[in-house]
C-alpha cells in the first residue's frame, strides 16, 4: 500500500471539513415567523445537535427580532457559543465585546471574558501547519495576548467563577506561548549580532514570563549577549540568577 504523504492527508481532511460544512449549510431553512421562545427552544435543538450555522441564524433572527425580549441576553451568550464553535471568530468576538460593553454588570460576564479567550485561542490553532510540523513559535502572539488578558480578568476580577480554575490553568499555557516568541525573536536578534536587542527580550522573558520553561534558555541569551557586549557586571548577575535557578546548567560552571 502507498504511504500516505501529509499532502494527502491535508487534502483528505479539508474536503471532510467540506463536508461538514455542506451538510450544515443544507440544514438551514429560513428561519420561520415563530414567537422568541420557540425560535430559542428550535436554536437550542440545533445547538445540542451540532447544528452550528442553523443555530447562528435562528438566534440571529431572535436578537433582531426581539431586541428587548426577556431571553434577549441569553440568546446572545448562545450566539457567542455558537459563533465559537463554528469558527467564526471575528463574528463572536465582535459579539463578547459588545455584549460587555452594554452589560458590564451582567451575572455572566465571567462566562464572555472566557468565551473571548476561548475564541482568540482557536484562532492560533492551525491544525495543517501542526500537521506539517511547521514550528509556530515565531508567528504573531495578538491572539495569544489577548487572551491571556481576557483570562487574566476572570481570575483577577471574578475570583470565584467556576471558569477561574481553569482560566490560571490556561495562563499558563499561554505564557510559554508568548515566552516562545519572544524568545524567537530574541534569537533572530542574536543571529544579526544585535547583541542589545537579544538580550533585552531575554530579560522580558525573565520578568514577565516566570515561570516557564523558556526562562532558563532566556537567561542563557542574556549571559551570552552580555559577554558579547563585554558587560561583565550584567553578565555575572544573569550567572547568579541561572546558578540560583538552574544550577545544573552547562553555563553555571563554565
Amino acid at each position: 500500500m502507498e504511504k500516505l504523504t501529509v499532502k494527502t492527508i491535508l487534502l483528505a481532511l479539508a474536503l471532510g471539513v467540506s463536508a461538514c460544512s455542506s451538510s450544515d449549510v443544507n440544514e438551514i431553512d429560513k428561519v420561520p415567523d415563530k414567537s422568541a421562545q420557540a425560535l430559542f427552544s428550535d436554536a437550542r435543538t440545533a445547538l445540542d445537535t451540532g447544528l452550528y450555522q442553523k443555530a447562528i441564524q435562528i438566534l440571529s433572527a431572535i436578537d433582531s427580532r426581539f431586541p428587548y425580549g426577556p431571553i434577549s441576553h441569553q440568546v446572545q451568550l448562545d450566539l457567542i457559543y455558537a459563533y465559537y464553535k463554528s469558527g467564526d471568530g471575528d463574528q463572536g468576538i465582535a459579539l463578547a465585546d459588545r455584549f460587555l460593553r452594554l452589560n458590564p454588570n451582567h451575572a455572566n460576564v465571567d462566562y464572555v471574558h472566557y468565551m473571548r479567550a476561548l475564541i482568540n485561542l482557536a484562532s492560533e490553532e492551525n491544525l495543517f501547519q501542526d500537521l506539517a510540523g511547521i514550528d509556530r513559535s515565531d508567528r504573531d502572539p495578538t491572539a495569544s495576548r489577548e487572551a491571556f488578558e481576557s483570562l487574566k480578568t476572570i481570575v483577577t476580577e471574578y475570583p470565584q467563577s467556576k471558569y477561574a480554575a481553569d482560566a490560571r490553568k490556561r495562563m499558563i499555557g499561554i505564557k510559554s506561548r508568548l515566552a516562545k516568541y519572544e524568545l524567537a525573536v530574541a534569537q533572530f536578534y542574536f543571529k544579526r549580532e544585535a547583541y542589545a536587542s537579544a538580550a533585552n527580550r531575554g530579560r522580558y522573558i525573565v520578568e514577565f514570563y516566570s515561570p516557564s520553561q523558556e526562562v532558563e534558555a532566556a537567561l542563557e541569551m542574556m549571559i551570552e549577549c552580555y559577554e558579547k557586549l563585554g558587560l561583565v557586571d550584567l553578565k555575572n548577575n544573569a550567572r547568579k540568577v541561572l546558578a540560583a535557578n538552574y544550577p545544573n546548567n552547562k553555563l553555571v560552571s563554565n
